[in-house]
């Protein structure tokens, strides 16, 4: 698509600017640059990548008052908490760790294929995807980048979605035409450090870098790079190797479901304090026969030594008092309920201290409690599906090309084992009452502690010491084995 340096536009470009106005190649990735960092979508991400670090908005919230005119001024001489409750970050956590807080596993029947896989998808990875599944929740979606590191290996790095401007080709957003991202970097000129935006523009001839400087391109040291090098040749995917994990279709963030609670729950707590604080040195006080004239020198002396002087005469007697605002804390504990609580359903998590959870709960209160994040961890998981299936598509082109096998044609699963609160001992029984109604592999997987349940099996197997069901003739509750009773 890109023809740097030619001056010259694409096909593709002519339709999208007009026949009148031809942009060349520099001259469009300026012009989505500019619009990117202007743009409501990247402010979203921003604020959701903030938020979850805890800058809130109320860090700069100022104490206001009417004043001439009607205006609102700034109040510097009254206490003003900024106080964050980072409600958000605890729901973007929860919802992470209970799709992704447990390694994603992959099934194919072909062992060599699931071992080369296995050795892919190594702990490194996981958390690399642990860590694109929070960007996907704080972004609306995430971006994982294929290339080889220094010593060959295939390898992933996760990019930043706010500095990363997909071209889609389709409106379903599944296909890439091109991808620009642009960076800060920290250069040297001389000894002066400087920070400069650089620009990476991923398309199907490869990689080509830029520094953004006042509008205009400036070619990077390093200007062109293909995708991976074998020997002295260069080559390039068929694909752009960067692949989009969406929080769901619509890649809207998180925090647009739930800022503005947040924010009215950080503004109750620290209006809460600021009225705890705001005892009679700093509050309303009527004076009556006050012995001076300066108010400031009279709020001065008060908070100094904590005494007034005030004079009885013949027009009256001196006399302090104050106006005071009683401040009930079962309001501020009632409505800091209903936004915490809000902010669970709007963000579809689950309360771990539910009234479901009271007592012994079974395992349908348990199922029931976890009703809304599970259905958004169904959208999530179709999303994450989509986008392992283009991710095995290099992998296997990886695979074929280092000889390895050609695994293109085996079918594969990608399973999310999520972490959900169970009701051990009820599933426990519920497995000892299938014995013998179900195979002995897939009874093991549904025990809570198991993880590798073929390597559980080979044991029972050792253990008895014979090559059968190790479930077999096991005396069931009713006194008969399993096998009689099936």
């Amino acid at each position: 698509m890109f023809n740097f340096g030619t001056g010259t536009a694409t096909a593709e470009q002519m339709v999208r600017v007009g026949a009148e106005n031809i942009l060349t190649d520099e001259e469009f990735i300026v012009a989505e640059i500019k619009r990117f960092l202007a743009s409501k979508r990247r402010r979203d991400m921003i604020d959701g990548d903030r938020y979850y670090r805890g800058d809130h908005d109320i860090l700069w919230a100022k104490r206001t008052m009417i004043g001439a005119g009607g205006e609102l001024e700034e109040v510097k001489n009254l206490p003003n908490n900024r106080i964050v409750d980072n409600q958000y970050k605890r729901m973007v956590n929860q919802k992470t760790n209970y799709l992704l807080g447990q390694p994603v596993s992959v099934q194919t029947e072909d062992k060599k294929y699931a071992e080369l896989l296995s050795g892919v998808f190594d702990k490194r990875f996981q958390r690399q995807i642990k860590n694109v599944g929070r960007d996907s929740f704080n972004c609306g979606l995430g971006w994982l980048f294929l290339y080889y590191d220094e010593q060959g290996q295939l390898s992933f790095r996760k990019l930043n979605p706010f500095e990363l401007i997909p071209g889609w080709s389709n409106e379903e957003h599944t296909l890439l035409d091109y991808a620009i991202r642009i960076f800060e970097a920290i250069v040297f000129e001389g000894k002066e450090e400087k920070t400069v935006h650089k620009i990476e523009v991923y398309h199907l001839g490869g990689i080509h870098r830029f520094v953004y400087d006042t509008g205009r391109l400036i070619p990077d040291e390093v200007s062109y790079e293909p995708y991976f090098i074998i020997g002295e040749d260069g080559y390039n995917w068929e694909r752009i190797p960067l692949i989009a994990f969406k929080r769901d279709s619509t890649e809207i963030p998180l925090i647009n479901c739930v800022k503005s609670l947040q924010d009215g729950l950080n503004r109750i707590l620290s209006t809460f304090e600021n009225h705890m604080e705001e005892d009679a040195r700093n509050t309303i006080l009527v004076l009556v026969n006050y012995s001076g004239t300066d108010l400031g020198e009279f709020r001065r002396n008060l908070a100094e030594v904590g005494v007034v002087k005030v004079e009885s005469h013949s027009e009256g007697k001196g006399d302090v008092k104050t106006l005071t605002v009683e401040v009930n804390a079962e309001n501020y504990k009632a409505i800091l309920e209903i936004f915490k609580r809000a902010i669970i359903e709007n963000a579809m998590g689950f309360d771990a201290k539910d009234l479901r959870m009271t007592g012994n709960p079974n395992q349908m209160n348990i199922q029931s409690m976890y009703s809304d994040i599970d259905l958004d961890a169904n959208e999530m998981e179709t999303e994450f599906q989509a986008a392992f299936e283009d991710l095995l598509w290099f992998i296997n082109i990886h695979l074929t090309n280092t000889g390895q096998g050609d695994f293109d044609s085996t079918p594969v699963d990608v399973i999310f084992n999520r972490d959900m609160l169970m009701s051990e001992s009820e599933i426990i029984t519920n497995v000892r009452n299938l014995v013998g109604l179900l195979p002995t592999k897939f009874l093991i997987g549904q025990i809570p502690w198991v993880d590798d349940p073929e390597a559980v099996y080979q044991e029972l197997l050792k253990e008895r010491g014979e090559a059968q069901d190790p479930y077999e003739g096991t005396l069931n509750e009713h006194g008969g084995t399993a096998n009689e009773d099936a």
